[in-house]
């Protein structure tokens, strides 16, 4: 198979352009580490805190040599905290009905209709993603 290859006539254009994009993909990964760290650290700040366990689940790691970032809430329980539950439900969709159940915290069983929504990732991914939007915009991409 036949491969092209551009050549340009001026050695320091070649480098430049070289240059140029090597700059461009660190500016990228510096925007991507700094969004990443936004959802990061607004989601640990608006968690609730019981037992701390919801603000430990929440991760980052980066891969792709930094061009990917991922940030994760390893909580079995956190999608009920940031939706609410029973007639709190924010789709509307929770049980309609009180329930009981056995409470470790308070040792006896207690009656609940649910619990309101305490929104902690959606707020995070909004100023991650306003951030990334204003950064790339600001690098021209």
């Amino acid at each position: 198979m036949a491969r092209g290859k551009i050549k340009f006539g001026n050695k320091g254009l070649e480098l430049s352009l070289k240059k140029f994009e090597e700059n461009m993909i660190e500016d990228v990964k510096k925007v991507i580490a700094s969004t990443a760290a936004i959802i990061h650290s607004t989601a640990t700040t608006l968690a609730p805190v019981d037992e701390g366990n919801l603000k430990q689940s929440i991760e980052m790691q980066f891969l792709k040599g930094g061009l990917t970032a991922i940030v994760t809430v390893n909580s079995s329980y956190a999608v009920w905290i940031e939706y609410g539950t029973g007639v709190y439900s924010k789709d509307g969709r929770g049980r309609k009905t009180p329930w009981v159940y056995w409470s470790d915290k308070l040792q006896r069983f207690t009656v609940t209709k649910g619990m309101p929504a305490q929104p902690f990732w959606g707020p995070a991914i909004d100023a991650g993603a306003r951030h990334f939007y204003r950064e790339m915009r600001r690098l021209g991409l």
